[in-house]
């Protein structure tokens, strides 16, 4: 029996020598974010994120310390079956802790190119201002945002005040994913538009509008709407700050295979893509009547004919495009008690960036408005939403609209000089 204790002590010993000194391997948070990359966020941003990973890291060191002195004072074996339990634990929270720390790592060493931290650091301040128009206007706070780069199609968002990995307390700020092949950041304002959804708490009682306001569709229909709340409120954010900008580009990332544009997975929160982007058209048409919008629109039904979609998915496609209309006018136009009895219309205006407003607005403000940091700044999401205009009605001009697009954010950034 005394070598068995003896043998488990030993196993022991080595496990707990092993996961404390790899989570002290985490007190020097530079040693897993390059410094260049932390001097690239905003003050105020780096100072709330190592807060939250330094407490993290900090009772992860004292519950380290306590599982040691529970290993060096175990005398029997029920003593060190004490300690395995804790030492099982620990290793969780080391995982659980690791798990935050990588990910912002990850996120904050996509800034180390200043460059890119620029770009990073205009997305931060265009998700800032598009939570803030709304929510300021309502009297809540505007969390903080951290928009970094990774791979895949779509832009995701990690949300504040959800509880991360390490159990230690909530996100300090709204995490945004981009992704390397979209320069047109409107994804940027849609996954604000989640953020801004549940501050507000507007999914649900968008979901309960949906389904009484479609109740007279056929059965099954106005679930499948209900059920796709949450990234209606976010198109229709993106929407309102962007107008056709968001259409189209979220037109570009949804056109795939036929499979995918079809696609109905029951729980999914995303509408049918075929639908999605025709529901996008239809905001364009209620706020601003005919337009590009309804080319795309023609080429999309022409490309994706219905017959090639699945029979129920089908049925329920042919059932949702004569509710458009009624879809848009709850979304955008009907008084919600999350918005204290406005509507989303009432408080982003998407006529302010209606093509012919945006058109004017360049016209009258001509190259100060690309190089001035005042117009840049106050104009900031009029121009990301002029800017997706341009690149969507006009790719053979001669004026190269990413390259303007990239230049006055980097401005905003301050990797570029202003005027």
């Amino acid at each position: 029996m005394a070598n068995l204790q003896a043998a488990i002590t030993t196993q022991l010993s080595r496990q707990v020598l092993h996961w404390t000194k790899a989570a002290a391997r985490f007190e020097d948070l530079d040693d897993l974010a390059a410094p260049a990359a932390w001097h690239n966020l905003e003050r105020y941003l780096g100072l709330s994120i190592r807060q939250h990973l330094e407490a993290a890291v900090s009772r992860l060191h004292r519950e380290g310390e306590l599982l040691q002195a529970a290993f060096t004072a175990a005398a029997s074996p029920a003593d060190l079956l004490t300690v395995r339990r804790e030492l099982l634990h620990f290793r969780n929270r080391y995982t659980g802790v690791e798990t935050t720390l990588v990910f912002f790592a990850d996120a904050i060493n996509t800034r180390t190119n200043p460059r890119t931290a620029g770009y990073l650091k205009a997305c931060d301040i265009l998700a800032y201002r598009s939570m803030a128009q709304l929510l300021d206007q309502l009297g809540k706070p505007t969390p903080s945002a951290l928009s970094y780069f990774d791979k895949g199609l779509g832009a995701a968002v990690l949300r504040a005040n959800l509880r991360l990995w390490d159990g230690t307390g909530v996100n300090p700020v709204a995490a945004i994913k981009l992704t390397h092949h979209n320069l047109l950041p409107t994804a940027l304002i849609h996954e604000a538009g989640h953020q801004a959804a549940a501050v507000v708490g507007w999914n649900a009682e968008l979901a309960a509008g949906l389904a009484t306001g479609l109740s007279a569709a056929p059965d099954g229909v106005p679930g499948e709407w209900a059920g796709w709340a949450s990234e209606i409120a976010a198109d229709a954010f993106a929407f309102a700050h962007t107008g056709y900008a968001a259409v189209a580009a979220l037109h570009d990332v949804l056109a795939a295979e036929d499979a995918l544009v079809f696609r109905h997975a029951p729980g999914d929160p995303h509408p049918i893509s075929y639908i999605r982007v025709l529901l996008g058209v239809e905001m364009c048409r209620r706020f601003y009547g005919s337009g590009p919008w309804d080319d795309l629109a023609q080429a999309w039904v022409q490309l994706y004919p219905l017959y090639n979609a699945p029979r129920a998915t089908r049925a329920l496609l042919e059932a949702s495009v004569p509710l458009l209309p009624s879809i848009v006018r709850i979304t955008l136009d009907e008084p919600m008690r999350a918005f204290a009895g406005r509507s989303l219309a009432s408080l982003i205006h998407p006529e302010r960036v209606k093509p012919e407003t945006l058109l004017a607005m360049e016209r009258r403000l001509g190259g100060a408005l690309y190089t001035s940091m005042h117009w840049i700044w106050t104009e900031s999401l009029r121009l990301l939403a002029l800017a997706g205009l341009k690149i969507a009605t006009t790719p053979d001009s001669k004026v190269d609209a990413y390259a303007q697009l990239e230049e006055w954010l980097l401005r905003l950034g301050g990797a570029l000089q202003a005027a």
